[in-house]
């Protein structure tokens, strides 16, 4: 009787090895499929999926690139004036308080 619980429990205790060296495998193998590939797979990736999605994107015709040029332009040119004409009404202003505080 006691040579049966002994050898149910070394088998259990088997079994548990055995259990423990599948879970350390399976383990293994997810941490290989988790595993980053090198940086110079990843930048090859990179560069590929990169330019397939350049082959898809729909392209502006001259003309339409060339008007939103010149609005950019415009507005730049507007805003330049704008801060420009501030800036010199403020050093006016500064220029007329040193003055008379003098």
């Amino acid at each position: 009787m006691a040579n049966k619980e002994k050898d149910l429990q070394g088998s259990t205790k088997a079994d548990v090895k055995k259990t423990d060296a599948k879970a350390d495998v399976r383990k293994n193998s997810r941490q290989d499929k988790n595993k980053k590939p090198n940086i110079f797979v990843r930048m090859g990736r990179k560069i590929k999926e990169t330019f397939s999605e350049l082959k898809r994107v729909t392209w502006p015709t001259f003309g339409k690139a060339l008007k939103a040029t010149g609005v950019v332009l415009v507005i730049v040119l507007i805003f330049t004036v704008i801060v420009t004409g501030i800036n010199y009404g403020l050093s006016e202003l500064l220029d007329l308080m040193v003055s008379t505080g003098a």
